[in-house]
């Protein structure tokens, strides 16, 4: 999604310098082209309109036209917008000062939640210098596990799983291994499902219960467009994401 738009974005940034002079039809095209551009991405139609409008006003209130260099002056303002629309003002990590941080990734099967979570520890590790461990609970999917184990090669952190059946077996195995172990950074990956259903939050519901995070995650992939928001809906109902 983020490469389709990419290449489009590029193409009507180049068109919008190659103008001299940049007039209102200069700026209605290229705001007609985002607007497509947006939708063909799979953006909600009311997050498209809700964008489009403030670009367009600060297109007018910028007075684009009278500028050195028109161009760029639309560029900066649709690049401003964007930054705005995509920033959050929660968007740094619970961690625990006073113990090891527990964090649980969820989210639907081949969402990238074993990924992520390989990210994380490894971020958190590099930036943060904490000792993380990976701990592999999806019992669903055999290869799951040995994918986190090579991540967890791949960026040099602990890894943890074991062959129990029972799943909250397993977590506590985990967090007593992590605790002998001294991490003080712990990342749960839990299995996926194809979508959101009784057994999944069921199994969920008892790993946040036993582990009681400082974060819970919840893993969408982009290319699964406005059904993320769906997805994301269903699951806030239930967890504090």
């Amino acid at each position: 999604m983020f490469d389709h738009l990419q290449n489009k974005f590029s193409k009507i940034f180049k068109i919008v310098k190659g103008h001299g002079k940049i007039t209102e039809k200069n700026i209605s095209d290229s705001v007609r082209e985002i607007r497509i551009a947006l939708l063909e991405s799979d953006v909600n139609f009311k997050i498209v309109s809700s964008f489009i409008s403030k670009v367009k006003d600060k297109a007018a209130g910028e007075k684009v036209f009278d500028s050195i260099t028109p161009g760029q002056q639309f560029i900066k303002i649709v690049l401003d917008e964007l930054i705005a629309f995509l920033s959050s003002d929660d968007i740094k990590l619970n961690l625990s000062k006073n113990s090891a941080t527990k964090l649980i990734v969820a989210g639907l099967q081949g969402s990238g939640k074993t990924t992520t979570s390989a990210k994380i520890a490894g971020f958190l590790k590099r930036e943060y210098k904490k000792k993380p461990i990976l701990i592999g609970c999806d019992v669903h999917r055999p290869a799951a596990k040995e994918q986190l184990h090579i991540l967890s090669q791949t960026v040099e952190v602990d890894f943890y799983t074991d062959n129990s059946k029972n799943i909250l077996d397993l977590v506590q195995n985990g967090l007593s291994f992590a605790e002998k172990n001294k991490n003080d950074l712990i990342i749960i990956d839990t299995a996926g499902r194809l979508h959101i259903d009784d057994e999944m939050i069921f199994e969920l519901e008892s790993i946040v219960k036993l582990v009681d995070p400082d974060e819970l995650l919840y893993v969408v992939d982009s290319m699964t467009g406005q059904d993320a928001v769906n997805s994301s809906l269903a699951f806030s109902e239930k967890f504090p994401i």
